[in-house]
């Protein structure tokens, strides 16, 4: 919560907001796009937002969902996550520019293996996209047992609502409710990026190949998130579920109720069911991973920006993603981070790791716990460059092949090897093809 709130208030579907002023951008945090997902609506789809009464405060995040933690609530976990945490976790964060009209709209997922991290993370402080006139919109969505789960008891009366994959559903709900409300934000319904990082560039991966997400958004943006892999078998997911259970003392003949009455903690603290069981098939609601849609061409088809850092695993993924995607219709950008901050030099001796490129992409550093004091004017001025190229894809007509970015960056599209590489030295257009999938070997 800001220490001084200068308010703001904006009419949405549920209600009034009331959020703030900062700096010159216009913040809502703790922002509910569904109902919460608790008691008799744990592992349901989401549910409308129930309505409120009066100015609801939009000027503090709420707690972010359950997963594993930390004993001292001032030490984060490997997510970014600490102190207070509850299921009744499915809000928002927006960042908008004051003022806006039909300002284009960047939709972001965050990272965590699935069973990690919040959309409210300093990482991704949506402040330099507002003063460029980009919307950001930051999720929670949930995770671990409570948002990959499949057990035979919470089959019944469920009428045509899909089981499992329920951060999936969460992330379809997002964007349902961009659609209907972000237009009181200034915000324009028809340009939308939904973008991603780690897990959160899986959900976008996912999202790709997902029927109910169709004509909710435009590009798509996935950052170490190129998770190309089959989905799980339901049975599968069922049967090592119920097996998880057993080491808590969950019987194979557990019912709804009983499942229900496990607390979250529960789930977050045991080994066994705190990741939970990926995303699974269902021939209504599923019926294609994205891997199998992307070769038989059936993807939803929007430009892509896709890439990895050097330091880590996973380039071979992205490149392969980008020739898939951008083999005919809408193009696809690949690109390879590669600059690493003088303060990391003696830790980041292969490349800049896992993550490493978020306060970049959103010119956080001030924010982010990565960067603050001890980033130099290189890291800002690089910074600033790279998420100018976000941000230019972001507001990227759909009949543009270019993103014009940096200073006079031109990024062409991945046809032949393609490769936007954003070094200490500058950025520049390489050939990709040959590049390694990640850190060279000793």
């Amino acid at each position: 919560m800001p220490a001084k709130i200068d308010p703001v208030t904006v009419d949405v579907e549920g209600g009034t907001l009331s959020g703030s002023r900062e700096d010159g951008v216009l913040v809502f945090r703790g922002v509910p796009y569904a109902a919460s997902p608790t008691g008799e609506l744990r592992w349901r789809a989401p549910q409308p937002v129930v309505p409120w009464t009066g100015e609801r405060a939009a000027s503090a995040h709420d707690a972010p969902c359950p997963q594993p933690g930390d004993l001292d609530p001032t030490v984060a976990n490997f997510g970014g996550v600490s102190g207070a945490q509850s299921e009744d976790c499915l809000f928002l964060t927006i960042h908008a520019p004051e003022n806006a009209q039909n300002a284009p709209v960047l939709v972001w997922y965050h990272g965590g293996a699935f069973f990690l991290g919040a959309g409210h993370l300093g990482s991704y402080d949506g402040t330099a996209n507002a003063k460029q006139g980009v919307i950001t919109v930051s999720v929670n969505y949930r995770l671990g047992a409570l948002a990959n789960f499949v057990h035979p008891a919470l089959a019944d009366n469920r009428g045509d609502e899909p089981q499992g994959n329920y951060a999936l559903q969460d992330s379809v709900a997002v964007l349902e409710w961009v659609r209907d409300n972000i237009g009181a934000f200034g915000g324009n319904p028809d340009n939308v990026t939904i973008a991603g990082q780690s897990a959160g560039g899986g959900i976008v991966t996912n999202l790709l190949s997902l029927p109910s997400a169709k004509g909710l958004f435009d590009k798509a943006i996935v950052q170490s998130g190129s998770l190309l892999l089959p989905d799980r078998d339901p049975a599968e997911a069922t049967r090592l579920a119920i097996e998880a259970l057993e080491t808590i003392g969950v019987g194979e003949d557990a019912t709804a109720q009983d499942l229900r009455a496990i607390s979250a903690q529960t789930f977050a603290a045991s080994e066994k069911l705190q990741r939970g069981f990926f995303f699974t098939s269902d021939p209504g609601w599923k019926p294609a991973a994205t891997i199998d849609a992307l070769r038989a061409g059936t993807e939803i088809d929007v430009p892509l920006l896709v890439g990895s850092n050097m330091g880590e695993g996973g380039f071979r993924a992205a490149r392969t993603f980008a020739s898939l995607a951008g083999d005919s219709g809408a193009p696809a950008f690949l690109y390879r981070f590669e600059h690493v901050p003088a303060f990391r030099k003696e830790e980041w001796t292969k490349g800049p790791i896992h993550s490493a490129e978020l306060m970049f992409a959103f010119d956080s550093i001030d924010t982010s716990s990565w960067g603050g004091k001890r980033a130099d004017d290189r890291d800002r001025a690089i910074a600033r460059q790279v998420n100018s190229c976000w941000v230019a894809f972001v507001k990227l007509p759909a009949d543009t092949r270019t993103i014009d970015c940096a200073d006079g960056f031109a990024w062409k599209p991945y046809v032949e090897g393609e490769t936007a590489r954003f070094t200490s030295d500058g950025f520049e257009l390489a050939d990709g093809r040959e590049f390694p999938d990640g850190p060279a070997q000793d």
